[in-house]
């Protein structure tokens, strides 16, 4: 029996041969993208259009037509192929002003495996009906119903393909044929211009919180670190649309439920008796079925990537390993950087025990920032001195991270902090020798280090612009540095806060990385003038807390700090060890 898929609704499909069916209120053109496992085509040979309808195992329509069907032999994709995507575009319209279109999968017997109605659209021009797309090779389809304001290209650009000129010029002349149909040529289902209406013999994509998604393309020199990468987004993505899908199974539950018993109160006659007791308690049970058939799918998705994380999480590689990993008992000292670095785990309320780690591309592309202040959940649960230092705590651990795993020991480490309260817990970093030397103190030293450090932003971005970086000073190491702030705004002035915005701003391209611990409460005394540097910064907390947001669905992810266990030296192994790589290096 075929399934009424939801969006982010998944489902596993019986076979390789398969055909896509659409049905429209208007003629749409179709096409389709083949792209990697993190959504991103390899190139405009990868997409499927009026102009180009076949490609290897897959077949679009040579046309705009309100009928359609994708022809799928998911076999014969070409090589690297994990998601095919299937779009359709609206000439001269958007879908919002036209009944939902409808897109249906069917298998190589003409049995319809699952329906989706692309409900909620508005002006959109384009949009990503459904994908067929590769997990553990199993392959399922999913009900995707991402629209796009900007039409066929934005879409295409969101796949990696910024210009294919062929293909929006292919879709751009299908749409003119429907507007300027030829004399005497209609379709069963209306004027389309001689367009045909089956498709031609022969025969996924998207995008948390501003960390930077997975790249296009692969990386030959760490082909497993890179595919774990994908894999960990891939796992977070499927969580987030399988809660998706749980959810507004229950809102269409709930919903219904309310319209049955409103129908039962519009009827003076039968809002009281027997018969209304049964009809309340039938659209009880049949809300009650209907949570518990969604509850079951979604129990059966999280089962499945709760088995692909036990999986993974053990070969990870020290940058995105837990702590009680492997890869941090017995580390060394990478030959290369890391792809990506663990920033925490993610969670949601559907599903508390499944983790899924929280990665950001590296280099930063932005500051960190962790807030010591006491937040809404579990930081009131402690005193100011102890979530500063339970922040403090997990900076420290993500300098170490960040340092140990890169190659000759990563970025230098600068340490900000004019009343030196961290220095109890910078003590092994300064031991190690990955601090070198204390923070200079009080005002005059936050000063001196925010002035030093906007002169080498300067001259870097004077260089790399007169294209003379070999001319840099020999003391200015080209691996990049890292910046901790501790105790803002103590020791701040109006003019050591302007430097510390321009770093956050300039230093990332520039090599200079920002990590701040502070309580913006206790700097509400500027007021807006560092409403820029806040937003600028990623926050993260040393509590858990839900305020994270993902790029698909929006759901609120609760963040999860890592930290070592009480009494682990891992910190002070991995310490050491990026410190004798640095100076190994001779740096």
């Amino acid at each position: 029996m075929a399934v009424e898929l939801v969006r982010g609704q998944n489902l596993p499909l019986p076979g390789t041969r398969l055909r896509v069916a659409v049905r429209a209120a208007e003629p749409v053109v179709v096409a389709a993208v083949l792209a990697d496992a993190a959504g991103r085509a390899r190139g405009t040979d990868r997409v499927a259009h009026p102009g180009a309808p076949a490609l290897p195992g897959v077949a679009v329509p040579a046309g705009a037509a309100a009928r359609h069907e994708v022809a799928v032999d998911l076999e014969a994709l070409p090589p690297g192929t994990e998601r095919l995507a299937v779009v359709l575009v609206l000439p001269g319209g958007r879908f919002g002003a036209a009944e939902a279109p409808y897109a249906s999968v069917e298998d190589a017997e003409g049995g319809t495996v699952a329906g989706f109605a692309l409900s909620g659209l508005g002006e959109e021009t384009a949009v990503v009906a459904v994908e067929l797309y590769r997990r553990q090779g199993v392959w399922k389809v999913r009900a995707v119903g991402q629209g796009y304001a900007g039409g066929f290209g934005e879409l295409l650009a969101d796949h990696g393909l910024a210009r294919a000129p062929q293909a929006l010029r292919a879709v751009a002349d299908a749409g003119r044929a429907v507007a300027a149909p030829a004399a005497g040529a209609t379709g069963e289902h209306g004027a389309v211009g001689g367009a045909a209406e089956a498709p031609a013999a022969g025969a996924p994509a998207t995008g948390f919180p501003a960390t930077g998604s997975p790249a296009a393309g692969p990386d030959p020199g760490r082909p497993t670190e890179e595919r774990l990468y994908r894999q960990v987004w891939g796992m977070f993505e499927d969580l987030a649309r399988a809660v998706a899908a749980y959810r507004s199974a229950v809102d269409f539950a709930e919903s219904r439920m309310e319209r049955e018993l409103e129908r039962v109160l519009d009827d003076p006659a039968a809002r009281i008796g027997t018969a209304a007791a049964a009809a309340r308690e039938a659209a009880r049970t049949r809300c009650a079925e209907l949570v518990e058939r969604a509850r079951a799918v979604l129990d059966r998705d999280v089962l499945q990537l709760a088995e692909e994380a036990d999986e993974v999480e053990p070969a990870l590689p020290a940058a995105l390993a837990r702590w009680d990993s492997p890869a941090w008992s017995a580390f060394r000292a990478p030959a290369e950087a890391p792809r990506a670095l663990r920033l925490g785990d993610l969670t949601v309320p559907e599903a508390p025990g499944l983790r899924i780690p929280m990665l950001v591309a590296l280099p930063l592309e932005r500051g960190l920032w962790v807030d010591s202040g006491r937040g809404e959940e579990g930081a009131g649960d402690f005193a100011p001195e102890e979530a500063d230092a339970l922040a403090l705590a997990v900076a420290v651990a993500l300098v170490v991270r960040l340092t140990a795993a890169h190659p000759a020991g990563g970025p230098a480490l600068e340490v900000v902090d004019p009343a030196g309260t961290a220095m109890p817990a910078l003590a092994p970093l300064l031991a190690a020798g990955v601090l070198r030397e204390p923070p200079a103190p009080g005002a005059a030293g936050v000063s001196e280090t925010l002035e030093r450090l906007v002169r080498r932003v300067d001259l870097v971005q004077m260089a790399v612009r007169g294209g003379a970086v070999d001319a840099l000073p020999p003391g200015l190491d080209p691996a990049g540095l890292l910046l901790l702030v501790h105790d803002f705004p103590h020791g701040f002035d109006d003019r050591s806060i302007t430097r510390l915005r321009y770093l956050a701003d300039e230093g990332p391209a520039a090599g200079v990385h920002l990590l701040m611990v502070a309580d913006r409460e206790e700097a509400a005394g500027h007021g807006p003038l560092l409403d820029p540097l806040w937003r600028s910064l990623l926050r993260l907390t040393p509590v858990p807390e839900a305020y994270l947001a993902d790029p698909w669905v929006g759901h609120a992810w609760t963040f999860h700090p890592l930290l070592p266990e009480s009494g682990s030296t891992v910190l002070d192994r991995a310490a050491r060890a990026s410190a004798e790589a640095r100076r190994a290096s001779g740096r």
